[in-house]
């Protein structure tokens, strides 16, 4: 009988254990996750490390897991002559992180059955129909062109193999750039499409990876399509039903207190504050262009609520902005192995290049290499700032400092450093 009472009472007992188990998933998550009490303490050491050493003035990050918030902090100034501290609320120049919330309104087009990503540009825009490749000056300083060996498509747009180039120093065609002057902002977006289009393509399009002015033309074409000013669809269509109220191109004066200063690092441990006029004026001006590569600011907050919705395959509290299929297609590599030419995308890791993403294909070779996990997906801005979406473990993270030149001081390799632990061969 005695044992018979055992025997109950263990069942019992197992049975209350399995229904706690059960109704407390977020501690078995929370044991296994990513961001733990070690994980915490390696970033706060870590960024507090490069505040105290003089490199950066402040910084903050966020992190998110399984839709919990499992780290934030800041340290430093985001205006050290102000003494005004790095915050939550504190608004960035966010630059190139632009470019992915372009691209996911150029998708929403997409998914509306709009275009196709092979389609030709020129099928909608036909300021680029007559372009030529850029191939030598002759004697006489005239410059020799080309028909490109295939038509420019949005696909192109959306991986950077469109052609064109960026830089006022290519020999030759950088003068030809320099003088069209396209990303200019009192340019209409119309405006910059015709420059553009008049100016000769760097190489051939889909035979290398060159980053530049893909990314403001794919919001040329979010207009053309839509029928409505860049600037309105973006905020209809992912801005305002997301929340992001505060990723704007305009700051307006009553935020202005809350604007981080911009800073250039001279030497070790020395930082020059750029004067508000240089470093903010264009955010105070409503331009002409609304451009697709750069241009908006950001709260920390606010970027997350973008990197949440991606990890979640599109939606984002009830709110669905993209399909999961269309997600996945934006998270996936669509550079082909024949594309050597790849400019500065191999110091990013063993990554191709999405839909307006960097894409991880392979874990880092080596403890020099970036850390991450294989099939997340990613971007950064000039100004330093990070951000990237690991689906694996539904971890999305947001870095926002204000430094220029561009982290010359290994901060995003230390920060994911921090967030994963110590490089450990395959």
């Amino acid at each position: 009988m005695n044992r018979l009472k055992l025997l109950i009472a263990g069942f019992l007992l197992i049975g209350i254990a399995c229904k706690q188990s059960k109704n407390t998933p977020g501690e078995s998550e929370k044991v296994s996750g990513v961001i733990d009490e070690l994980a915490v303490q390696r970033i706060d050491s870590t960024l507090k490390s490069f505040v105290d050493s003089g490199n950066i003035a402040g910084v903050s990050a966020l992190i998110f897991e399984n839709n919990n918030e499992v780290y934030y902090n800041t340290f430093g100034y985001a205006d050290r002559k102000k003494k005004m501290p790095m915050g939550r609320n504190t608004i960035v120049q966010i630059y190139s992180m632009t470019k992915p919330i372009t691209g996911t309104a150029l998708m929403t087009l997409y998914e509306k059955g709009a275009f196709e990503l092979d389609d030709p540009v020129s099928k909608y825009a036909p300021e680029f129909a007559n372009m030529k490749v850029y191939e030598r000056e002759d004697a006489m300083g005239n410059p020799i062109l080309a028909d490109p060996r295939r038509p420019m498509t949005i696909r192109d747009l959306t991986r950077h193999t469109a052609g064109f180039g960026r830089n006022a120093d290519i020999p030759g065609l950088g003068k030809m750039i320099k003088e069209a002057d396209a990303l200019n902002r009192n340019n209409t977006l119309v405006e910059m499409a015709q420059k553009m289009g008049e100016t000769p393509l760097f190489f051939h399009p889909g035979e290398q990876w060159e980053y530049g002015p893909c990314v403001d033309v794919q919001a040329f074409l979010v207009e053309r399509i839509s029928g409505q000013p860049y600037g309105e669809y973006v905020r209809e269509n992912v801005l305002d039903p997301l929340g992001m109220n505060e990723t704007r191109y305009y700051v307006p004066e009553e935020d202005r207190e809350r604007f981080s200063a911009i800073y250039f690092r001279e030497a070790e441990g020395h930082l020059r504050q750029l004067h508000d006029e240089e470093a903010k004026s264009d955010y105070f001006t409503h331009w002409p262009l609304t451009r697709g590569g750069s241009g908006l600011t950001s709260t920390l907050d606010n970027y997350m609520r973008f990197a949440q919705m991606m990890v979640n395959e599109g939606t984002l509290d009830s709110v669905s902005i993209l399909k999961p299929e269309t997600v996945k297609l934006m998270a996936t590599n669509h550079l082909d192995e024949s594309i050597e030419k790849r400019s500065f995308l191999p110091s990013k890791g063993q990554v191709g290049f999405g839909i307006d993403f960097a894409v991880r294909l392979r874990p880092p070779a080596s403890k020099e290499e970036n850390n991450g996990i294989v099939g997340e997906f990613f971007w950064d801005g000039a100004a330093s700032t990070l951000f990237w979406i690991d689906p694996v473990n539904k971890l999305t993270a947001v870095l926002f400092v204000q430094l220029f030149p561009y982290d010359q001081i290994g901060l995003h390799k230390s920060f994911r450093d921090a967030v994963y632990g110590p490089f450990k061969p395959n």
